[in-house]
């Protein structure tokens, strides 16, 4: 089973870059098989790292094993061509360790900053993709002014024709589109996944699409303990700041924080949350890998940001030494 790690680059003191490198360095040895980054511009505080293409390369010219995803590249905030050329020069520069995540995005302010029509982000995301895709098969035209038909010539890939590519999505357009495409999903925290499955697994079957499922990958807070009272003490740690974190998100939205319902617990624990000894979270990867046919979890042993990286990185290093091992051959 490929095991991940995702939601990094959002912690507390996340504007120490040289401390944020030396965590990628010590994630690579830990045997942890990638590393995902999402892409957000123009946030409240600013985040450090808005270009995902220039964090992997930093991290990938500082490690030697892991790969380096992205979750997502926002296609409609994007020129294809120029992302097309510079995907394939960090595929080349880092000797193909990278894998591509691909969304339209949904976050308003980002969209009216830029001056796109949400309307128009389904449109974008088909256009660009089928652009990207079609510089690195080599087919890529554009006409001239003067009429003349332009190749676009692009570094080849050393995962040819390109790196791995994956959507990101619950509607069953994006879905869908997926489905038509062959490509694996990037399955997220919410909604849980077993309503994607299920419309995935009918779009497939119903249209005769290949099933990329086994390829996809699953997402889960991660929460482990040397013993199922030493987890359940860092879940008691957690729980507040998950809230804390939904009651700003919600108040970005207009949401007032007495407005804001608190954590489903039952929801938490049944759909988004590996909790327990190193013995009790194999057995629970082990029969979420049975269950939905999945062989890759992201693995968010900070709870998205929310956690300092001392508490996260005690976490990741007890899973590497005592449960890691145990998933290889499963």
């Amino acid at each position: 089973m490929r095991v991940d790690i995702a939601g990094i680059g959002r912690e507390p003191d996340r504007m120490d870059h040289a401390a944020f490198v030396a965590r990628m360095e010590e994630i690579d040895r830990l045997g942890y098989d990638g590393v995902w980054f999402n892409e957000f511009h123009f946030q409240t505080p600013p985040q450090p790292y808005p270009s995902l293409l220039l964090l992997a390369a930093a991290v990938l010219a500082r490690t030697e094993r892991v790969r380096v995803g992205t979750s997502v590249l926002v296609l409609p905030l994007h020129n294809p061509l120029v992302l097309a050329e510079q995907i394939a020069q960090l595929d080349w520069q880092s000797g193909g360790r990278i894998d591509i995540g691909l969304g339209r995005g949904t976050d308003p302010g980002t969209l009216a900053r830029l001056g796109i029509d949400p309307a128009s982000t389904r449109e974008r995301f088909e256009d660009a993709f089928a652009a990207m895709r079609s510089v690195w098969l080599g087919t890529a035209r554009q006409r001239a002014a003067d009429g003349e038909a332009l190749t676009i010539p692009v570094q080849p890939c050393v995962q040819a024709p390109h790196p791995p590519l994956y959507v990101a999505g619950y509607t069953e357009e994006t879905l869908t589109f997926a489905g038509r495409h062959g490509l694996p999903l990037l399955l997220s925290l919410e909604p849980p996944e077993t309503r994607q499955i299920e419309i995935y697994r009918d779009l497939v079957r119903a249209h005769g699409f290949p099933s990329r499922l086994a390829e996809s990958s699953l997402t889960r807070y991660v929460v482990v303990g040397r013993s199922a009272a030493d987890a359940e003490a860092h879940l008691e740690h957690l729980l507040p700041l998950l809230q804390t974190r939904r009651i700003y998100y919600a108040g970005r939205r207009g949401v007032a924080p007495g407005d804001v319902l608190p954590i489903d617990r039952e929801l938490l624990l049944r759909d988004q949350l590996i909790l327990g000894d190193p013995e009790s979270c194999f057995a629970q990867i082990a029969d979420l890998r049975r269950r939905m046919g999945i062989a890759a979890l992201r693995c968010v042993f900070n709870g998205n940001g929310v956690l300092s990286p001392p508490l996260s990185m005690e976490q990741m290093r007890l899973f590497s030494q005592e449960v890691l091992p145990c998933l290889r051959d499963i």
